[in-house]
């Protein structure tokens, strides 16, 4: 007996955009505000380890970020997608973390905290992404300009702005 598997190749694009000015602020705004979630909850989680030897996972982390962005309104203006992937990378920097620390590994430090003077910056977008001709819609942004030089097969499933 024979069973015929249907596998897909996940495939990854890359595609230079040409923001215009409102653009180009807001997906620097993006970069900045992905920063400060990802530090605000590093440092929540290094205080919370430091005195109860306890951590945050990431639906606590999660769950409260809704409760920051009612406090923090400039965090509504970007894409909701970019601060959760932030998140998981922070959770999953985390995981590499408690994985050092169970191996017992003597230099078995916290994650770093992301520099605004870091010249890479980056964020991923998930949901309602979409390619035409010479554009890109993403979350927020709309349609962005690009130069699309190769044909796109599948599903798109995220874009990272770098």
């Amino acid at each position: 007996v024979s069973k015929e598997v249907n596998c897909t190749l996940e495939r990854a694009y890359k595609f230079r955009i040409y923001p215009d000015a409102e653009q180009e602020e807001l997906i620097q705004k993006t970069f900045g505000c992905v920063r400060f979630v990802y530090n605000h909850y590093l440092d929540k989680r290094i205080e919370l380890y430091k005195t109860e030897t306890k951590t945050l996972g990431y639906n606590a982390c999660s769950s409260d970020l809704t409760e920051l962005k009612k406090q923090i309104t400039w965090l509504k203006e970007v894409d909701a997608t970019a601060l959760q992937s932030s998140l998981k990378d922070l959770d999953f920097a985390y995981q590499n973390f408690f994985r050092r620390v169970k191996q017992g590994g003597c230099n078995a430090g916290f994650p770093n905290f992301k520099s605004k003077h870091n010249h890479y910056k980056a964020y991923k977008a998930k949901m309602n992404i979409s390619l035409g001709d010479d554009f890109v819609k993403l979350p927020k942004l709309g349609a962005v300009s690009c130069r699309v030089s190769k044909q796109i097969e599948g599903r798109i499933l995220s874009a990272y702005a770098l």
